[in-house]
């Protein structure tokens, strides 16, 4: 038993029986959306929608907001933040081509002030303009420039939120799942997100663990006020699990799910263009620290690495018990990847890839700390920022 291999098999294996059956059921990938019910009182709801160089996908998302079959009122404010291309343009072409039957607005965003995340910035202005009358909005539709929804989508939030006194619900949208790179990377993306932040706990109103899936979430404007509004959280570059966060301490129970209706128009077909996506809040996901940087490594290599490892090398080292301990880790691991494969329609048999996507994250993240540790910072659409995260 003193054995090297013996020791981190039996370490993997343990920490798979951990996860597999004691990690409130991340895995199991079953939080959804369920259908709205038949009601005759819908309150009111304001979609905010910051968009910076969207030029591209800002039509296609003002066109999917317009199209809900939402039956209470609603408005769309688009928020240009900064643009240096057509996307105020194309957000009104599209207002202009929906028929008119929901308000849209275009505004633009002030030069962004010291202490504030762009994004952020650009959200909390266009609740300010949704607020700015005597008839404040219920809720608060924030939703990213390259997302697009199906027609009912508002409807299922708005249900769900109002029904069980929501203060937040917020749906991981569904990523492109095309190219070789994403097929690899996008599954093991949600997968890892679910596994840092188990939805059926976020969604438990007596834990503690709170999250949220930024780019659609409907936030009741009452537990909003009640935290003192975005600029609580101003300088979060996770913006939508701080805000999760701020929300669920308050005491409002908040709830996140998994998208079926609701996806991003924004693609990572090559290597390079998904790890810059990962880089750029990797190290800022472990609040830019050494020792967690370290910590998430080795644990990462014992979870995910070490079982595939020591079962492939059996014919060099020759440790049956170690072998054995391995396999029964790699099978647990592969056993829980399986329903996030198949909530993007593929094979099983891509479990056992899992492995070397958790490689590449590694690579990810110990990417985004050199680049931290080089002063360079973090960037996103041509604006750098310092360390915001709360100490």
């Amino acid at each position: 038993m003193d054995s090297p291999y013996v020791l981190l098999s039996a370490a993997a294996f343990a920490a798979w029986i951990y996860l597999a059956f004691f990690r409130h059921d991340f895995w199991r990938a079953d939080q959804l959306l369920p259908p709205p019910s038949e009601r005759v009182d819908w309150p009111s709801v304001a979609a905010i929608v910051p968009a910076r160089n969207e030029e591209e996908t800002i039509g296609a998302c003002v066109a999917s907001l317009a199209a809900q079959d939402y039956p209470g009122p609603f408005v769309i404010h688009v928020v240009d933040d900064q643009s240096s291309d057509r996307t105020a343009d194309e957000a009104r072409k599209a207002a202009n081509g929906h028929g008119g039957r929901i308000s849209v607005e275009v505004i633009q965003a002030p030069p962004i002030e010291s202490g504030w995340a762009g994004k952020l910035w650009a959200v909390d202005h266009g609740i300010r303009n949704a607020c700015r009358g005597t008839q404040k909005p219920d809720y608060l539709w924030l939703t990213d420039a390259d997302i697009v929804h199906g027609p009912g989508v508002l409807r299922a939030l708005v249900d769900k939120a109002d029904r069980n006194r929501l203060g937040l619900d917020s749906l991981m949208v569904r990523l492109a799942c095309r190219s070789f790179w994403e097929r690899l990377l996008v599954p093991a993306f949600i997968y890892f997100f679910q596994m840092l932040y188990p939805f059926p706990a976020i969604n438990d109103r007596a834990s503690r663990i709170a999250g949220a899936a930024g780019g659609c979430a409907l936030v009741t404007r009452e537990a909003l006020e009640a935290v003192g509004g975005i600029a609580t959280i101003r300088s979060q570059l996770i913006d939508d699990c701080a805000l999760a966060m701020t929300i669920k301490r308050s005491g409002w129970p908040v709830w996140v799910g998994l998208a079926q209706e609701s996806h991003s128009l924004r693609g990572y077909e090559t290597l390079i263009s998904f790890w810059r996506m990962v880089t750029r809040s990797a190290f800022v996901q472990l609040r830019y620290s050494n020792l967690l940087l370290v910590f998430t490594l080795v644990g990462m290599s014992i979870t995910f690495l070490v079982a595939p490892v020591i079962v492939i090398t059996f014919p060099l080292h020759g440790h049956w018990l170690a072998t054995v301990l391995a396999a029964g880790a790699w099978a647990l691991q592969a056993h829980t990847y399986r329903p996030t494969l198949e909530l993007y329609g593929l094979s099983p048999f891509r479990s056992l890839t899992l492995p070397a996507a958790a490689l590449l994250f590694m690579l990810m993240t110990l990417h985004s700390a050199v680049d931290h540790w080089r002063g360079r910072g973090q960037s996103w659409k041509g604006r750098r920022y310092a360390e915001f995260f709360s100490r």
